[in-house]
């Protein structure tokens, strides 16, 4: 058991001091995923890495009623908590009074920089919630690879699966998107 599940054990049976204890030990690896999906925004962007980060953790730690499962548990909610930011971000500039004038754009699958185009952002974050709701664990390899910006290695870890079945779910989930986003 690592020291990330030992403290949100802690966390879970109300220890006021293991949240404390969990933040550095999280902190670096939310932080390096956060700055990789930071890289794909356009320059000039108001939120950085590490107000993501901030963000996220204020969303996980401000849940009173969220019980962690382990590690795995805790950074896949991370990648929804990112995941969410950015949507809610993408939403409000696309706001009319944002100047919400919506194009069409192409899902091109590996090379994702979706966080630099709002439509495109809202229009994978309605197709994924149509994913999830066919095939939840899809859905979330999905979200770890273009909002958290894993690699399918350090998914394959996380979710305790091969290489060969993440990469094949996640080939599965790109063709079902870029048919979804192309209707």
């Amino acid at each position: 058991m690592s020291d990330v599940t030992r403290i949100l054990e802690r966390v879970q049976q109300g220890d006021p001091k293991a949240a404390e204890e969990l933040l550095p030990l999280v902190y670096n690896e939310l932080r390096r995923l956060a700055a990789s999906k930071m890289m794909q925004e356009k320059p000039g962007q108001t939120l950085q890495a590490t107000a993501l980060v901030h963000e996220a953790w204020l969303r996980l730690a401000g849940s009173t009623s969220q019980e962690w499962r382990g590690r795995e548990h805790f950074f896949s909610a991370a990648a929804e908590a990112m995941r969410r930011i950015l949507v809610d971000k993408a939403r409000r500039r696309l706001r009319l009074r944002h100047g919400g004038g919506l194009e069409r754009v192409e899902f091109d699958g590996e090379d994702l920089a979706i966080a630099a185009d709002d439509d495109k952002c809202v229009r994978v974050d309605e197709a994924l919630d149509r994913l999830a709701a066919t095939d939840s664990r899809k859905a979330e390899i999905v979200k770890l690879r273009v909002f958290a910006g894993m690699k399918v290695s350090e998914i394959a870890t996380l979710l305790d699966c091969s290489e060969k079945t993440i990469q094949r779910k996640w080939n599965f989930a790109k063709a079902w998107l870029t048919r979804e986003l192309q209707q």
